[in-house]
């Protein structure tokens, strides 16, 4: 007789869909979830419930489940990534600056490259801690954000660096095009963010969310576009992203952030207008404050030479 497992919706769920429900309180992939409620094994206080179907705080999800399952474990592939590029190696660490389209570890549904695969498709070993797919990974950038990243190589640094990442010790800058001037143009955007209640992928400005503190300084203004140099206090998914498009001045060639699509055509841009450019933390192994940086990618620079001109 197959087990039946029941699950309350605590409010961090309110609004999604049911197979991201059963996902995130499961640990099953998304399409385990959805094949669950497909087959009818789920049902929504009392009613059989569909994968799209909405859920709130306060119901109870009901899972019949079959004889075998578990969570789907994306793989590492080592492969040669074009673009990856160390820009420092030794032996507890290893900082690379990430093309865009570079995922940051293998993950369920994404099949490009990623970061981790890269490392190893390069001879790197890199540090075992954390899960399976994304060892040695103490900081992860979207993927259609180019710059750098720390990875770590030991146990030491794994453990240091992300502490240092809790801490918010470590320096993150980024520069970001985006639509309009901001008001004021030196500030600090503090508001919380949590996911989107509306769509799996985005996330949003709401009181529920987790404190996100991000400082901004114009460093040129165009005609419609603005280059910011940002500092991030805090590290959320999507943070740069999210929080300008609250002040409805999405990163140039975002449009699922509300870029308007027609100015990236004009600057030739296929992904958002952001980069890493700079990284400060305290060495794991030597204990010196050592920094990084890298170069704006040719599609961003190329960009902003149309916009100056």
């Amino acid at each position: 007789m197959s087990e039946v497992k029941a699950l309350g919706i605590p409010e961090g769920l309110e609004g999604e869909r049911v197979d991201a429900a059963i996902a995130r309180l499961l640990g099953f992939s998304r399409t385990q979830a959805a094949d669950l409620a497909k087959a009818g094994a789920v049902t929504l206080d009392g009613k059989e419930a569909g994968k799209s179907d909405r859920v709130s705080s306060g119901q109870w999800l009901e899972v019949r489940m079959p004889d075998r399952v578990g969570p789907r474990v994306p793989e590492v592939k080592p492969q040669h990534i074009e673009g990856l590029r160390i820009v420092h190696d030794d032996s507890e660490i290893v900082v690379v600056d990430k093309p865009a389209g570079v995922a940051a570890h293998p993950s369920v549904g994404w099949d490009g490259p990623d970061v981790v695969s890269g490392l190893a498709g390069a001879g790197y070993r890199i540090s075992t801690s954390g899960a399976a797919e994304r060892q040695g990974i103490v900081q992860r950038l979207d993927v259609g954000t180019s710059g750098l990243m720390v990875v770590a190589k030991s146990e030491r640094a794994y453990t240091a660096l992300k502490q240092a990442f809790r801490d918010r010790t470590v320096d993150k800058t980024y520069h970001a095009l985006v639509q309009g001037l901001p008001d004021p143009i030196v500030g600090t955007i503090d508001a919380p963010i949590g996911r989107h209640p509306g769509h799996d992928y985005k996330f949003a400005v709401m009181q529920s969310g987790r404190p996100s503190v991000t400082h901004y300084e114009l460093l040129e203004a165009f005609r419609s576009m603005s280059l910011l140099d940002i500092h991030l206090e805090t590290g959320r998914t999507h943070q740069i992203r999210v929080h300008f498009s609250a002040l409805h001045h999405p990163c140039v060639g975002d449009p699922l952030y509300g870029a308007d699509p027609t100015l990236a055509k004009k600057l030739g841009l296929d992904r958002q207008w952001l980069h890493a450019v700079e990284l400060g933390f305290e060495h794991p192994g030597s204990g010196e404050w050592v920094t990084f940086e890298s170069p704006y990618p040719a599609d961003l620079q190329r960009a902003l030479d149309i916009a100056r001109g």
